[in-house]
């Protein structure tokens, strides 16, 4: 063959293995997210995105922002979402009532009891002061330090002045002084904390008081379990993508500064604050642990926090934590 037309046909020939390479593959499986706005969720796709963590993956991701964790409930249950980010006392509770979400766990990550005030040592401290509770009277955090408290033989309820609110308007006025004390959610803890705070009471160390074994598990990917049973392939990379990236938050600097954009203005302490909460957050035992420790904390709540809180169920529904098919990768 003359060499002017052997070249012309290679650049042809590789041309069309490469079409036929790309008509092999298979399509990437979309995977529809609902995520709040300002959640660790989306610092987490952020990473994703920039590291196409996605593509290695074989997932096309459709990603909503949403202004709250309750808008996703309702993009979940309507069908608009595949996904969602929730707690599981929140899924347990819908079990109870005769819905088929699951549940599988993303972050250990809780709050704490914060303080300025050096008096406030123990659960026992907070008798006679003001607290502000961020969220309200049937916030699993709440009922948690309500039942450790009780267990100590303090009823914070009596002894307490007990004032609920949304947390950045309690994180505000306890940094203003007009609060003694207050429980707030772990991303507000670290606010505080950079603005001198301390943590008086590790709701961490609250829930192993009442019988968790290790770090419970607190949020994690709730969905439906006929798109699980449909889509247990797609679920198990899922899942393997969002652990590569929570890594790559832990070590990678770069990847921490993309996560840390999400963040809006913080300086240079308060985000290894935040890096330092969201590391330890990241779950590291098995899913049997993580349940057996949500079974013994949902106990607790059920006996506190009655049916309101829980629903009809007196112990944590069967199915609550995802286990993955013989096709999916999950464990």
């Amino acid at each position: 063959m003359r060499p002017r037309l052997f070249f012309p046909l290679l650049r042809a020939a590789l041309a069309l293995g490469a079409l036929f390479a790309a008509a092999q593959a298979p399509a990437a499986e979309r995977l529809r997210l609902a995520v709040q706005k300002t959640g660790t969720t989306a610092w987490e796709l952020a990473v994703v995105a920039d590291f196409e963590l996605d593509k290695e993956a074989g997932l096309d991701l459709a990603v909503a922002e949403l202004a709250s964790t309750e808008a996703g409930k309702i993009a979940l249950q309507g069908g608009s979402a595949d996904v969602i980010v929730s707690d599981w006392l929140w899924v347990a509770r819908e079990r109870a009532q005769g819905a088929t979400l699951a549940f599988y766990p993303a972050s250990t990550a809780i709050g704490a009891v914060m303080t300025k005030d050096a008096a406030i040592a123990s659960v026992k401290d907070l008798s006679g002061k003001k607290l502000g509770v961020a969220g309200g009277p049937v916030d699993k955090s709440w009922l948690l330090l309500k039942a450790f408290a009780l267990n100590n033989g303090v009823d914070l309820e009596k002894t307490a002045t007990i004032l609920y609110g949304a947390p950045p308007l309690l994180a505000e006025k306890a940094a203003q002084g007009e609060l003694d004390a207050v429980l707030e959610f772990w991303t507000f803890a670290v606010d505080l904390e950079a603005r001198g705070f301390r943590r008086a009471i590790d709701m961490g160390e609250v829930e192993k008081a009442l019988g968790a074994k290790g770090d419970a598990i607190v949020t994690g990917y709730v969905f439906d379990e006929a798109f699980a049973k449909a889509h247990p392939r797609t679920l198990a990379r899922f899942f393997a993508m969002t652990k590569k990236a929570k890594e790559l938050i832990a070590t990678s600097d770069k990847a921490w500064e993309i996560a840390a954009t999400r963040l809006g203005p913080k300086d240079r302490a308060t985000l290894d604050l935040y890096r330092k909460r969201y590391v330890a957050g990241i779950p590291k035992r098995t899913l049997a642990e993580e349940a057996a420790d949500a079974a013994k904390l949902y106990g607790v709540l059920a006996e506190i926090g009655g049916e309101k809180l829980v629903g009809p169920a007196k112990s944590l529904p069967p199915g609550t934590f995802y286990q993955a098919g013989a096709e999916g990768e999950a464990h």
